[in-house]
């Protein structure tokens, strides 16, 4: 009974032993050390000396704009300050297209209808009222011929001889209604929203041109031309729209009488319509005027 436990208590030993001896798994942590490195750059003020540097004095100029209420939207605010800027002059350039009529003209050809173009300038400026302008054009228009007449080709109703002031023979050669007109006009403009009726007051002159056989040394063997140089006035009136703010559309009605109808050259006067000298021209034009002024 003794010898057991004397043997039961050395193995207990010898598996203790053996178990302690036994090595035991540990758990390693590593750790990284991160370093970042970054540019810092400081700003540093620099005192400068100031050099003899003449400057202009600032000036700005200012609008007053009295009697705005407190309820006053968008809209209005815009317009009334649209009225205001109206105040300054105004310029801009026009181009369009028309159709004249005259009665001189009637009874050599059976077109009625003249086609032409235009270009001009315009000047304005609202006065009394922000609504109301004056307007100041000049334009040059081009119209088409609508008829010919050669004498060399074909008898015409102006075939013949004709006599100037001094009894000298002229014979006629040709002669058609091709001509440039030059034209300087004051209108009176109101601006309701984008509409603009409006009225004038107009100057013309057409360059018409006849040629003659003309005498030289006493012999009909010389070619001239004499033209017409007289100033004629008339009235229009007409209506422009406002489109995209720096743009008008326009169409008018132009009548002018023309009175003492003359071809001149500079030895001849001579005056081929006396029989009826006062004759009537109306035009229908549609053009496009753009706003050069901001």
């Amino acid at each position: 009974m003794l010898l057991r436990k004397v043997i039961f208590l050395f193995l207990l030993v010898f598996i203790i032993s053996v178990f302690a001896q036994r090595k035991k798994r540990d758990t390693v942590y590593i750790y990284e050390k991160v370093i970042v490195y970054d540019t810092i750059y400081l700003e540093k003020a620099v005192r400068l000396k100031p050099g003899n540097l003449m400057f202009s004095s600032l000036e700005i100029q200012e609008k007053e704009i009295k009697n705005i209420q407190q309820n006053t939207n968008k809209e209005e605010l815009e317009e009334l300050v649209k009225k205001n800027s109206n105040n300054k002059f105004q310029f801009g350039i026009q181009a369009g297209i028309g159709f004249k009529k005259a009665s001189w003209a009637e009874n050599l050809s059976d077109k009625n209808l003249q086609f032409g173009q235009n270009l001009g300038i315009w000047i304005s400026k609202s006065i009394i009222n922000p609504n109301f302008h004056l307007m100041l054009s000049a334009s040059i228009s081009r119209w088409n011929s609508t008829f010919d007449l050669d004498a060399n080709k074909e008898e015409t109703y102006l075939d013949g001889f004709y006599f100037s002031e001094d009894d000298q023979p002229l014979l006629f050669q040709r002669f058609n209604n091709k001509h440039f007109e030059y034209v300087l006009q004051l209108k009176a403009v109101y601006e309701w929203r984008n509409f603009r009726p409006f009225v004038g007051f107009l100057a013309n002159k057409n360059v018409y041109k006849m040629q003659f056989l003309v005498p030289e040394n006493n012999v009909l063997n010389k070619l001239d031309d004499f033209k017409s140089n007289q100033i004629n006035f008339g009235f229009s009136f007409g209506l422009q729209y406002r489109v995209f703010k720096r743009f008008l559309v326009e169409a008018e009605y132009q009548h002018y009488k023309i009175r003492n109808l003359s071809l001149k050259n500079s030895s001849f006067d001579f005056d081929i319509f006396k029989t009826n000298n006062t004759f009537v021209e109306r035009k229908i034009s549609l053009g496009i005027s753009y706003f050069i002024s901001k």
